[in-house]
């Protein structure tokens, strides 16, 4: 909104032309949400260890987690206000998908906030109930999918993107609904799960987004998407803006979440970035894509799929325990090797996925 009002008297003085250009305000957008989260953070991790929003940790992990005992957590309210701040400064809000995304971020990180809440301060280790959980998860995707499927500015509301066929087009139709629910609730679950040691999600949050805002970029950029020949989406590129505040809240978050974490994000940021990134995925027509940019994340959802199906068929288990990052801390590898090497593959995964633009 911010740029809103600069930009209206570009007439008057000539640099103000320059906040019509969406890769300056994603530089601004990331730029403020990084000194946000530098300004909000310590602050709030004072205030969560005053009130005991501190880490329940379990019994049955790795022995080496018992040490981080009374670290803060919810610390997700943190990157949320960054991304909000940031946005709302930078950000376009006559552009529908901006309030998609915001919608997004928020109900997912209400629902962990909700979840984090009763685990830390009512003190009950399941948190929400499973269902209401996973039914609140479910209604927010539910609405997002229906207004995309029936917003008649987009040409491909309902058309699925096979990558590296610049022809494969698949209309989903009416089913197209569920396919998202399944992508926006899958993404925030499996973000969820990653979040097990210091800094790898938001690490991996951190890659995953940067992928996507080039992506994003070029989907809403008519001469590059013509080039590459990838789907021109008209307004999709107002979402670099967000992918920028997102950016620069992950990495600002990373500076106080990497090993040992002086704060933990809690459902409250990994349900909401994870969320977030789903969303992003669905309005951009990168669903499959995602898999291969968030493939840590897809592979540790898998592991804890596998190692529960193999446990309740055969009561044996595949791995020492799920998800996957556990297995190889259980296995002797120390906490940094983990994080830095499943860093490492993100990121080669995610070069993979901008190869998709030019593979066609």
């Amino acid at each position: 909104m911010l740029f809103e009002l600069l930009y209206r008297f570009h007439d008057y003085f000539s640099p103000l032309n320059v906040f019509r250009y969406i890769t300056f305000r994603t530089s601004l957008a990331a730029l403020t949400a990084l000194i946000a989260t530098f300004v909000i953070a310590p602050g709030m991790i004072r205030w969560l260890k005053k009130i005991s929003m501190t880490q329940q940790i379990r019994d049955d992990g790795p022995k080496t987690h018992l040490a981080k005992a009374g670290t803060p957590t919810m610390g997700g309210i943190i990157i949320l206000s960054a991304i909000m701040i940031s946005v709302l400064m930078w950000g376009n809000f006559r552009n529908v998908y901006i309030w998609m995304m915001m919608i997004s971020l928020l109900g997912f990180g209400g629902v962990g906030f909700l979840d984090d809440y009763l685990k830390v301060v009512k003190k009950n280790p399941k948190g929400l109930r499973a269902w209401y959980k996973f039914g609140a998860q479910m209604a927010i995707a539910v609405a997002i999918g229906t207004f995309l499927y029936a917003n008649p500015h987009d040409t491909y509301n309902t058309v699925l993107n096979v990558p590296f066929f610049k022809k494969w087009l698949f209309d989903l139709g009416f089913f197209y609904i569920p396919f998202s629910v399944f992508v926006i609730v899958g993404a925030s679950n499996a973000v969820n799960l990653t979040d097990g040691i210091d800094g790898l999600a938001i690490g991996l949050v951190a890659v995953a987004v940067s992928a996507n805002l080039v992506l994003v970029y070029v989907s809403g950029h008519a001469l590059f998407a013509k080039y590459l020949q990838v789907l021109y989406l008209p307004g999709i590129g107002e979402l670099t803006v967000f992918c920028g505040a997102m950016l620069g809240a992950a990495l600002g978050f990373l500076w106080y979440n990497s090993y040992p974490a002086e704060v933990f994000m809690g459902d409250v940021g990994s349900l909401g970035l994870g969320g977030a990134l789903g969303t992003l995925a669905v309005i951009t027509k990168h669903e499959i894509v995602l898999v291969v940019v968030g493939g840590i994340f897809v592979i540790e959802t898998i592991s804890v799929v596998l190692q529960v199906a193999s446990f309740k068929l055969t009561g044996k288990r595949i791995f020492k325990m799920a998800p996957l990052h556990h297995h190889f801390e259980l296995k002797g590898w120390q906490e940094p090797k983990v994080i830095v090497r499943f860093w490492i593959v993100g990121i080669i995964l995610a070069l993979f996925s901008l190869a998709t633009l030019k593979l066609r």
